[in-house]
């Protein structure tokens, strides 16, 4: 009797072994993968293919499908990122190596039997560096709020955005560069395919992103290839009605034509049997930036400021915004003191006939406004312009769908004294000073500063002492986000009330800090001034 119950002990421990083994699998359209199961209880499949590696003949082609796989395959470990330079040295990388074997997608789950909202989760860092490892964009905290969160690799650099005649020839749509912005389609075509697997809605499908990430989702609005496929979108500071902004493919592919030379690479062959390295040591020196997207006809049909002035995009509700120093006020004044009459002067350097209209919207009455108000310029020739079209053209001809306006103020806390001798990096860690002076601490939130906070992340940043009111501010954010993504609404119990722009005029716009209210927008003739100009080019 006594044995007989070990030995049912056992089969019991076996069974639960087995069941809990299951659980942590899923059948996708290619094969079988297995995750982990964090502390949280939350299930991660980190590393899942989406499309086949672009390598060798693959290198410079849409992404091509993956092939099926017998057997189980294990997805605990993220896969490697994109091949890029160290261009933001303060980004922290989970990833497995580096490679153009790079696309891979993340997922969190709290279980696989739900049919829960999805989150898909694009990184910035201009497209050229950046990876869906680092621990800023980390799905666990959200998929503890019902979320399925899901962030993926795409191709940077030369390798994500070169495009060539030859290219152009050989590809079946007659167009080339937008590889990484391909990979982002596939990666939500995958998405749709296959999350149910793990608990998902495909019909319930949100992108999001930062900087690039954030003009990434505004891209993926405008394509036939992907934006049948979202039901909302989230921009945090960018979109490419301004920032990093395609460029007609033909002269892309006169910039690709001229890099070829240099490589001294008389075909496409030579120019794929190129090493990675290699390749990634010319594209750093030819210049990180010159590799634009394309307005390709394909995943661009056209410029994608005409398809949203046309209401072409996504007619899905947006909720978009950016921080309130995006970038230093020295982007405008340089070395010059911070007075009335050299901000003046400045401001008829750079804008020329142009300067009294500017200066009448970005007005200076007196030397200790000027700081303010050139920080304000500074950011919005950034980002915050083309932050701010998109929104207000999604309003326009978004299809009546509400959008949803932030302004993110929470400026960081200060670095930890054990960081030592360092700066604040643009992707949320630090960077060495190299004993060089220290900039002035930051009046308002950077670039980047908010990414932690609206995804629940602050405990990943060991940089920063955060405090209580961090975590609230994060708390707040977080929620915010998190109701959009459910219902497309921002609003739940608890949070002041957030009102879309179509409600009234002036647009309301949610502040968010330690006081979150919602604020009406002061700056609007700021935008239409800089929109005017735009439209002059």
């Amino acid at each position: 009797m006594k044995k007989y119950f070990i030995v049912a002990g056992l089969f019991i421990a076996i069974t639960s072994i087995a069941q809990n083994s299951h659980s942590l699998q899923a059948k996708t359209k290619n094969g079988i993968v297995e995750g982990v199961k964090e502390k949280s209880g939350i299930l991660a499949f980190k590393g899942v293919p989406f499309a086949a590696p672009p390598v060798g003949e693959n290198r410079w082609k849409a992404p091509q499908p993956i092939q099926n796989w017998n057997g189980v395959l294990a997805t605990k470990q993220f896969g490697p990122r994109g091949v890029q330079a160290a261009i933001f040295g303060d980004m922290g990388f989970r990833s497995n190596g580096m490679s153009e074997d790079c696309l891979y997608l993340n997922i969190w789950s709290p279980n696989t039997k739900a049919k829960l909202p999805v989150l898909v989760y694009f990184y910035g860092g201009g497209f050229v560096a950046g990876d869906g490892s680092e621990a800023r964009y980390d799905g666990e905290s959200m998929a503890q709020r019902g979320i399925v969160a899901i962030t993926v690799n795409y191709r940077l650099g030369i390798f994500g955005s070169f495009a060539h005649p030859a290219l152009t020839s050989e590809a079946s749509y007659h167009g080339s560069g937008n590889y990484g912005l391909l990979d982002q389609a596939a990666a939500l075509k995958w998405v749709s395919e296959n999350i149910a697997a793990f608990g998902g809605d495909p019909n319930k499908i949100t992108i999001a992103g930062e900087s690039a990430g954030s003009v990434s989702v505004s891209a993926q609005m405008v394509s036939p290839l992907s934006k049948n496929l979202i039901a909302g979108a989230i921009g945090e500071s960018g979109s490419m009605l301004g920032t990093l902004p395609p460029m007609p493919l033909a002269d892309a592919e006169k910039n690709g034509v001229e890099f070829a030379k240099q490589m001294d690479a008389n075909s496409l062959q030579e120019l794929r049997n190129i090493p990675a390295d290699k390749l990634l040591e010319a594209a750093m020196k030819f210049g990180a930036f010159r590799f634009s997207s394309t307005i390709d006809g394909y995943f661009y049909p056209k410029a994608p400021i005409d398809i949203f002035k046309e209401g072409g995009q996504a007619h899905v509700p947006l909720l978009v915004g950016w921080n309130s120093e995006e970038m230093n006020a020295r982007a405008i004044m340089g070395k010059e003191d911070f007075t009335k009459d050299n901000y003046e002067k400045v401001i008829k350097q750079l804008y020329g006939e142009n300067a009294n209209e500017i200066l009448a919207v970005y007005k200076v009455t007196k030397d200790a406004e000027v700081e303010e108000v050139a920080t304000s310029l500074a950011g919005d020739r950034f980002i915050g312009f083309s932050t701010w079209r998109w929104s207000d053209l999604q309003e326009k001809t978004g299809g009546s769908k509400p959008v949803y306006r932030y302004m993110y103020a929470r400026p960081r806390p200060d670095i930890v004294p054990e960081m030592g001798d360092v700066t604040p990096g643009l992707a949320g860690g630090v960077q060495k000073s190299n004993g060089g002076p220290k900039p002035a601490p930051a009046k308002g939130a950077v670039h980047s500063a908010e990414i932690e906070y609206a995804m629940g992340n602050l405990h990943y940043n060991k940089v920063y002492a955060w405090t209580k009111d961090d975590y609230a501010v994060s708390s707040t954010m977080q929620s915010y986000f998190a109701n959009f993504i459910k219902t497309g609404n921002p609003n739940g119990p608890g949070l002041p009330t957030w009102s879309a722009t179509q409600t009234s005029k002036p647009v309301p716009v949610m502040r968010i800090d330690t006081k979150t209210v919602l604020i009406k927008d002061a700056y609007a003739d700021r935008y239409q001034l800089l929109e005017k100009l735009a439209d002059k080019k």
